[in-house]
């Protein structure tokens, strides 16, 4: 199950700005938020606004960082003290982005799952690159056998890319191309007992440059095995690529839902990166990106969702992240408190 944590201070505050913002039409956020302090009872009923009184939405035991987003601390730090302000921030899992300290001295793999352990951690996943020019790169295409190794020495159940499957162009041939290496690193991950994933940014929902009535990331999901390829959708950036990818080159619409993705076929996210971001239509990307509850993605929505689905409460891992946090430990500890606090609606 989810361990226990020290409620957050600014959590109250957090929960009764969403709620204040849902249900005052018209009114800023910087009105709301400069007036004067709300009482106890007021802050509550605003917490329950956003948050509901039903079981918690984030699944026991299912709460994940990608380390990407502790690389800073990592590098200074070391693992070990890393792994313990996770464990004292209530995280169960843990997903690599390397298996090195940087400046903080080497780590073997056998000694990293241990540490994992000692905390309570789970190690679900890794990213890797799926390509590079360097025949002794350590990605997919150039040294499968030795990534696999790797996963499967730190007894990783998933392993996968956060590569684009752009390496032969934008073409639905391309990308048809590009399937068909996942399905053979799928195959060979399956043999060992792991998972073969693939994460996606916004350009995954760009249309084919030869066919602009087609959108990549459906040919992803069509030409790859389902029992072989699984993704895992990073929330931030497919709600970016609704902002970017809602009309075809031509103009006319397109409109997709990421969520609806996901209702379509459960089975295969096996994990989510849980990110947010403030709407901002003047961003290129149609987001900043900002600490998870502090912005406006509707994460009770979107993971209720999911494991209220029959079956399917415990299938998924969900992975708080934020690629430019301004202190990492603050992200870690704030988004894991709000994830946390989120209740079903009754």
């Amino acid at each position: 199950m989810s361990r226990m944590f020290q409620p957050d201070p600014e959590l109250t505050h957090r929960l009764t700005r969403r709620g204040m913002l849902g249900v005052a039409a018209g009114a800023t956020a910087a009105a709301l938020l400069g007036s004067a302090a709300v009482p106890a009872a007021a802050a509550t009923q605003a917490a329950d606004k956003t948050s509901g009184r039903g079981r918690p939405v984030l699944p026991p035991g299912r709460l994940g960082i990608q380390l990407y987003s502790l690389r800073d601390k990592v590098s200074t730090l070391g693992f070990a003290p890393v792994f313990a302000e996770l464990e004292k921030y209530g995280y169960d899992e843990v997903e690599f982005a390397g298996y090195t300290q940087g400046s903080a001295g080497p780590i073997t793999l056998a000694q990293l799952k241990r540490l994992a352990r000692d905390h309570g951690l789970n190690p679900i996943g890794s990213h890797v690159g799926y390509y590079a020019d360097d025949p002794n790169a350590y990605t997919f295409a150039q040294n499968l056998t030795k990534v696999l190794d790797d996963a499967q020495a730190l007894g990783l159940k998933h392993i996968g890319t956060a590569s684009g499957p752009f390496r032969y162009g934008s073409t639905v041939d391309a990308w048809k191309r590009a399937a068909e290496e996942f399905n053979t690193y799928g195959a060979a991950a399956k043999a060992r007992g792991m998972k073969f994933y693939q994460h996606n940014h916004s350009e995954e929902f760009s249309f084919a440059t030869d066919n602009p009535k087609v959108r990549l990331y459906d040919v992803l999901l069509r030409e790859t095995d389902p029992d072989l390829v699984f993704l895992e959708m990073d929330i931030f950036w497919a709600y970016s690529g609704q902002f970017r990818f809602s009309q075809r080159p031509d103009g006319t619409p397109a409109p997709f839902e990421p969520l609806d993705y996901v209702l379509r076929q459960p089975h295969r996210y096996s994990l989510f990166h849980v990110k947010d971001g403030v709407s901002d239509p003047a961003d290129t990307y149609g987001y900043r990106m900002t600490d998870v509850g502090d912005g406006d993605i509707d994460y009770q929505k979107f993971i209720s969702a999911v494991t209220r689905l029959r079956g399917e409460r415990l299938a998924h891992h969900w992975q708080a992240e934020h690629d430019q946090p301004a202190e990492s430990f603050t992200f870690a500890r704030r988004s894991s408190a709000y994830l946390h606090s989120l209740r079903e609606k009754c």
